[in-house]
């Protein structure tokens, strides 16, 4: 594969839209002192400007409270007591990272919901509807207020207030349908803008691309305010849930749930790991290994999106290769090369993004003894960076001029991008002079191929003096394989934390490149899902 950069390429800005947000777990994690730490290494190393987290009214970080549930004596149901302060301790540390918070207003405290229905996590959100929906316009403002008191008006301006997460998702993210969503939206937003018209809320914060047409519709026809719109894209999400034509596609018929569970019984009395782990794994297996996903889905759908949307900012406030929490891949360089491309791929489809997330201290369904078990993050429970982390690293430290190197340059098995440090209005964005190149070979399987020799050419106005070169492949950027030969150990103390960072971090190499008649060639071979990050100086 031969790729040719040419001197006189046309020049377009770099957007690095996924800086916009990063996602996390849910939100009593803020609280603690190694999800700060982390969080802001991330915003420190990666630019990122926002964290969004689920469930900032859950019952564990106690909103409402009712004596009743201290001493259940009659009468004692007559007292109650509201409290956001371990919302404000929360948004402290988001605030203190250097970070502002993208608002999930989520989920249910169940002193004010309908039914009582809980989602099946760890933690047990309450996923219902409010039982009166004035309780719960009055709840939102006084949360508002809370806010505005902490933190200012003109701070609480900036934030971003989405209306829940993933309503599409019935019984998982939520308990009733489209409808019942829409008024809660309706309900919402409206309570936000009686307490102050310039604070931004929208929605319909929904899984693979859907509803944002009869979403808008609704908006529009109740004369009801949505300033921005979000939705969410996986890999594994399916095409056909984008409404096009303003209906959901039919969901296709599968097996029973009976049947399902049956097969998963199945897989269980075969296994000799009985870890949680390894269980859950058996339950419910890496989609991207076991069939065949498009990797263009995120593309595909949010150019849909995006015209959908209209004159609205589009925001994807989660996004990634996978939906399964604990695949083994998600811990290895597959998820760079799958986000590094689409990184590059959608940058013209949308305003802002958030990949799930910066961190697997994440408990949605289960807190992992093991320190590499597939959780979503870019970083490790202990914070050691993943494949993942190197991936969005090279992308952040590129200039922000990107060089067009015509339609399909990153569609392919092998993708490239390049840009160039330009100086601008007579100073230099730091790396002026550079030309950055990255090179990937993304694969939905991490299929054993042989490596793919790869040669880029690249059109200079003089000879550089170095060309440099970090690789995220089998042996550079790989902490899991470093864990693994260690005998996969669930602890690790702070030496052997440290020591796996130090051996798996993606350090910068002299890389050999020939130099003739003004341009400079590069040759090296890719593995699968291998990503290369050139620097020419």
């Amino acid at each position: 594969m031969e790729f040719t950069i040419r001197k006189d390429a046309a020049r377009v800005p770099h957007k690095k839209h996924w800086q916009f947000c990063v996602g996390s777990g849910h939100a009593q994690l803020a609280l603690r002192s190694d999800y700060a730490r982390q969080l802001k290494f991330i915003h420190d190393e990666l630019g990122i400007e926002r964290v969004r987290f689920h469930g900032i009214f859950c019952d564990d970080m106690r909103t409402r409270a009712n004596l009743s549930e201290l001493f259940p004596v009659p009468g004692s149901e007559k007292f109650t007591e509201e409290n956001f302060r371990a919302c404000g301790l929360a948004y402290d540390n988001v605030l203190e990272a250097g970070m502002k918070p993208l608002v999930e207003l989520s989920f249910m405290p169940r002193a004010l919901s309908k039914n009582n229905g809980s989602g099946p996590f760890y933690y047990k959100p309450c996923v219902d509807m409010p039982a009166d929906d004035e309780e719960w316009a009055g709840y939102i403002q006084r949360f508002i207020r809370f806010l505005i008191h902490r933190y200012g008006l003109e701070e609480v301006r900036t934030w971003l207030f989405e209306v829940w997460n993933e309503p599409d998702l019935q019984v998982v993210f939520f308990a009733e349908d489209k409808d019942a969503y829409f008024h809660l939206y309706e309900v919402t937003a409206r309570a936000i803008k009686a307490v102050d018209p310039e604070l931004k809320v929208g929605g319909p914060s929904t899984s693979g691309s859907k509803w944002i047409p009869s979403f808008l519709e609704f908006c529009r026809q109740n004369d009801i305010p949505v300033d921005f719109v979000t939705t969410h894209q996986y890999a594994g999400d399916p095409l056909g849930g984008i409404e096009e034509k303003g209906e959901d596609e039919p969901e296709q018929a599968g097996e029973s749930w009976p049947e399902r569970m049956a097969r998963m019984g199945e897989r269980l009395a075969v296994l000799e790991d009985h870890s949680v782990l390894s269980g859950l794994r058996a339950i419910n297996p890496d989609q991207s290994e076991t069939t065949d996903m498009e990797d263009d889905h995120f593309r595909k759908n949010s150019a849909i999106a995006k015209k959908q949307a209209g004159d609205l900012p589009l925001y994807y406030t989660e996004w990634n290769i996978n939906a399964t929490f604990s695949a083994y891949t998600n811990d290895t360089r597959k998820e760079a090369a799958y986000d590094v491309k689409n990184a590059l791929d959608v940058a013209d489809n949308l305003d802002g993004s958030s990949i799930w997330c910066f961190s697997d201290i994440f408990e949605e369904l289960h807190p992992f003894v093991q320190e590499f078990h597939g959780g979503f993050g870019m970083l490790s429970q202990s914070g050691i960076p993943k494949p993942v982390f190197y991936g969005m690293k090279l992308l952040a430290d590129a200039p922000d001029t990107r060089l067009d190197l015509g339609e399909g340059s990153t569609s392919g098995e092998i993708g490239i991008a390049a840009f160039r440090g330009e100086a601008v209005n007579g100073s230099a964005d730091g790396a002026a002079g550079e030309t950055h190149v990255v090179l990937f070979r993304q694969k939905m399987k991490q299929l054993p191929l042989p490596k793919e020799e790869a040669v880029i050419h690249v059109e200079l106005a003089e000879k550089p003096t170095s060309v440099t070169l970090k690789r995220i492949d089998e042996d550079h950027g790989n902490p899991l394989k470093l864990w693994e030969e260690m005998g996969r150990p669930d602890y690790l103390n702070c030496a052997e934390i440290e020591d796996l960072k130090t051996r798996s971090a993606v350090e910068a190499e002299d890389w050999p490149f020939e130099w003739e008649n003004g341009v400079l060639t590069l040759r090296c071979a890719l593995g699968v899902n291998d990503v290369y990050g050139f620097v020419i100086r």
